[in-house]
C-alpha cells in the first residue's frame, strides 16, 4: 500500500508521459518478485503497441515489436483479458525473442480507459511459477490506480505528439528548443542537438508500400527511445526527419550517442510484416550550442552537418565544428 500511495502521489504531479510510465514500471518491480516490467501503449491507429517504459533487466537492449493480436501482449489487447503464465514455454501465445533477458513466467494486465484497452502493463521473471494470487492482485491494483493519471498524461502528450511514432511533433519543437536553451544558459551546462534523417526512405514507400514505411518509422522511433536517456527529447520534425535534444551533453558524448543510433539501424534489418525485411540507414548531424547563437542557428548547424553526412555517402555521422565562442569558453 505504501508503494501504491507513493506512486499515486507522484502521478498527481504534472509530469511528462515518459516519467509517469517509468514511475509505474519501477513500482511494479517493488510490488512483485519480477526482474522486468514494461508498459506498452497503443498507437494512434490502435494497431501497434509502442514501448512506453521498461524497468529492470534488459532495458539496454532494443524493445521487441508487437502488433494487436501478436504475442501475449497483443493477445491481452485483442481479447481484453489479463494473463498469468506459470511457464511461458507451454503457452503458444508467448512469442520468444531477443529481449536480452530470460523469461519463464509472466503477468500481463490490460490498461483500461473509457471502456477501451489503451495498453498493457506486464511483469516477468526468470523463474517458473514466480507469481501467486497476491502478485496478480497487486499488478491489477497497480494497473487500475495508474491508468487515470497515465491517460491524462497520454492525452496531454497526444496534443504534442506524432500519432505514428509517439515522438513529439513539430508544434512542440520550437518552444521546447527555446526552453532547453534558456535552461542551458542559466545552468552553464552544454546542450547538443542531433538531426537524424532516414536515408532513401522514399524507396521504402515506393517498393514496399506506405504501411511498410509507417512500420519503419515506428520501429526506428522505438530503437531511438531504447538508446537515449529519459531526459533527452525526441521530436519528429517532419516526414522522415527527427530532432533529438540532449540537455547537459557536450559534443563528444552527443556524437557517441549518434553513432550508437546509426549502428543500431545499420547492423540489422527491420521486420515490416508480410515476410518483408528492410535495411534502413540514417544520416545524422550533431551540433552543440555555443551559448550565444539563436535556436534557429543551432538547428541550422545540425542541418548542415546532416547534409554533409549524406554527401559523405549516407549511413554516417557528421559533427558541426564548434563556433569560436564555444572554443573560447573551453579554454
Amino acid at each position: 500500500m505504501t508503494t501504491l500511495l507513493a506512486l499515486t502521489a507522484k502521478l498527481t504531479e504534472s509530469r511528462p508521459l515518459e516519467e509517469s510510465l517509468h514511475a509505474v514500471t519501477d513500482a511494479a518491480l517493488t510490488l512483485v518478485q519480477a526482474n522486468h516490467a514494461s508498459i506498452r501503449l497503443l498507437d494512434g491507429s490502435h494497431s501497434e503497441l509502442l514501448s512506453g517504459a521498461r524497468s529492470g533487466a534488459g532495458t539496454t537492449t532494443r524493445p521487441m515489436h508487437f502488433r494487436r493480436g501478436h504475442g501475449l501482449i497483443g493477445w491481452v489487447v485483442e481479447y481484453k483479458e489479463a494473463v498469468c503464465l506459470d511457464d511461458v514455454d507451454k503457452d503458444p501465445r508467448f512469442v520468444p525473442g531477443k529481449q536480452g533477458f530470460s523469461i519463464r513466467s509472466m503477468l500481463a494486465e490490460p490498461l483500461w480507459s473509457a471502456g477501451q484497452v489503451i495498453g498493457v502493463l506486464s511483469v516477468s521473471s526468470a523463474k517458473r511459477r514466480a507469481f501467486d494470487a497476491d502478485d496478480r492482485l497487486l499488478t491489477r491494483l497497480l494497473a487500475n490506480c495508474c491508468t487515470p493519471p497515465v491517460e491524462r498524461a497520454r492525452l496531454r502528450r497526444l496534443a504534442m505528439t506524432d500519432d505514428l511514432t509517439l515522438a513529439y511533433n513539430q508544434r512542440y519543437m520550437s518552444p521546447r528548443v527555446n526552453e532547453e536553451i534558456e535552461r542551458a544558459r542559466r545552468s552553464g551546462q552544454p546542450l547538443s542537438v542531433l538531426l537524424v534523417d532516414l536515408d532513401h526512405f522514399k524507396n521504402v514507400n515506393d517498393v514496399h508500400g506506405h504501411d511498410a514505411g509507417d512500420t519503419v518509422l515506428r520501429l526506428f522511433a522505438d530503437r531511438v527511445r531504447s538508446i537515449v536517456r529519459r531526459v533527452d527529447v525526441f521530436i519528429r520534425r517532419g516526414g522522415e526527419e527527427f530532432l533529438l535534444l540532449m540537455p547537459a551533453t557536450a559534443l563528444e558524448q552527443a556524437r557517441n550517442t549518434a553513432e550508437r543510433i546509426r549502428r543500431n539501424l545499420s547492423e540489422g534489418e527491420l521486420d515490416v510484416g508480410g515476410g518483408k525485411r528492410v535495411r534502413q540507414t540514417v544520416s545524422i548531424g550533431v551540433a552543440t550550442w555555443d551559448f550565444k547563437e539563436s535556436p534557429d542557428a543551432l538547428q541550422r548547424r545540425a542541418d548542415v552537418a546532416m547534409y554533409a553526412a549524406k554527401e559523405h555517402g549516407r549511413d554516417h555521422v557528421t559533427t558541426s565544428a564548434p563556433p569560436v565562442s564555444l572554443l573560447r569558453l573551453a579554454k
